[in-house]
């Protein structure tokens, strides 16, 4: 028979873990699992904040209070850098993003017995939690989905909508997939719903690709200082204060550097960080933000090179690397396996990598280490507040020959 056991620490997907090893979905350090299988709930355990948690997928981790939360990201990074035997030179403090700052997010609309419902669809599962509240999204994107809502209620029929919200400089920008419009009546409802509610731009997709259909000024996102054209859909940081402590990271690491490389560099978000003495080359394979990069360089006069390169498909050569003294890569969640196998040969004596999933950094980070490198610091940070996604910065330096 089991006996009553305490939870030590969260687990990859947000369960708690006991000492002898038992996964409980919903519990945080300090709960203990009694021998009849009842919780008993400890002093990091706390009520949370939103109506919708426990069914909505946008969040797992409200009931942990904010010392377990900090620990959770921190240990994501840590363990995984431990997993593959790798040395910590300085674990920084781990950054928490506030509630309500999430800048961006994917969500959806269907009809439900003739009334929109409008949300994240639930934990492993397609079905959709008309939100009523949010306690993780920016309120003026909040506001677009309750604007949204009322827009729907006046359509009949059923619909399934995919929504994607961005706060740019000019607003929110709103793109709507799957959402027929027919006619002059339903044309202009939907005129007048950007108009009214201010949005920065409304773009359509119908089937047949987006198209813009409210747009008053050309959207733009600041990127240090810099603003650059926002291609819709395109890739931005979750939260802007998360942004900040990426961009702080890398500038500080690599002050010094005379040339960096900039790969899977988007917008040019780390890329305009560091330009000023330092000469940048920002590569990207996605060709809106790619011109994008380069149209604001050219006319903001900033030395940043932008290319279009597929780096999964042509990374850069160990000729080409060794003309920059530093490297930064910020790759999708499937990592930088080739780019790292020649990143490792190389002579660039700084690598800064930031990514969005610690286990194919491991995977990656570990490579560097056997090329030579050691991990100076790391930094856990979650952007992704109370959920299990996870981000970190990373400076590598190259060891040098005795």
């Amino acid at each position: 028979m089991s006996k009553a056991s305490e939870i030590l620490r969260i687990a990859a997907k947000g369960d708690g873990i006991t000492a002898d090893g038992r996964h409980v979905a919903g519990a945080v350090p300090g709960d203990i699992m009694q021998d009849d299988g009842t919780l008993q709930r400890g002093p990091r355990y706390v009520e949370a904040p939103c109506r919708h948690f426990g069914k909505c997928g946008g969040c797992q981790l409200q009931n942990a209070d904010e010392q377990s939360l900090a620990d959770f990201v921190t240990s994501r990074v840590a363990n995984a850098a431990e997993g593959q035997g790798i040395a910590v030179g300085e674990l920084l403090p781990t950054h928490l993003s506030p509630p309500r700052s999430r800048r961006r997010a994917t969500l959806h609309a269907i009809s439900s017995g003739g009334k929109p419902l409008i949300g994240f669809r639930e934990g492993g599962s397609h079905k959709v939690v008309g939100l009523t509240e949010c306690h993780i999204l920016a309120p003026e994107l909040f506001d677009t989905i309750t604007a949204l809502r009322q827009l729907l209620a006046r359509r009949r029929g059923k619909y399934a909508v995919d929504i994607e919200l961005t706060l740019v400089d000019q607003g929110v920008d709103c793109s709507l997939k799957n959402l027929p419009i027919e006619g002059l009546e339903q044309t202009e409802g939907i005129l007048d719903f950007a108009r009214e509610l201010g949005l920065a731009r409304l773009t359509l997709d119908q089937g047949y690709g987006p198209e813009t259909l409210w747009e008053p000024e050309p959207a733009t996102i600041t990127l240090s200082g810099t603003p650059v054209s926002f291609p819709s859909g395109a890739f931005l940081q979750a939260t802007s204060d998360g942004e900040e402590i990426l961009v702080n990271d890398a500038r500080a690491w690599l002050a010094e550097a005379a040339t960096v490389a900039d790969l899977f560099s988007g917008l040019g978000t780390f890329a305009f960080a560091l330009a000023g003495k330092t000469k940048v080359l920002a590569a990207e394979a996605a060709r809106d933000a790619h011109f994008a990069c380069k149209s604001a360089a050219g006319i903001f006069r900033k030395p940043v090179h932008s290319i279009h390169r597929d780096l999964f498909r042509n990374p850069l050569q160990l000729d080409e690397l060794n003309r920059f003294s530093a490297v930064l890569l910020d790759p999708p969640r499937a990592g930088a396996r080739d780019q790292v196998d020649l990143l490792a040969q190389s002579t660039v004596e700084r690598v800064v990598y930031v990514s969005c999933n610690p286990s194919s950094w491991a995977r990656d980070a570990k490579k560097l280490v056997d090329g030579g490198y050691r991990l100076e610091k790391l930094r856990a940070v979650g952007q992704f507040r109370w959920s299990t996604h996870v981000e970190l910065t990373s400076l590598f330096v190259r060891n040098v020959a005795e």
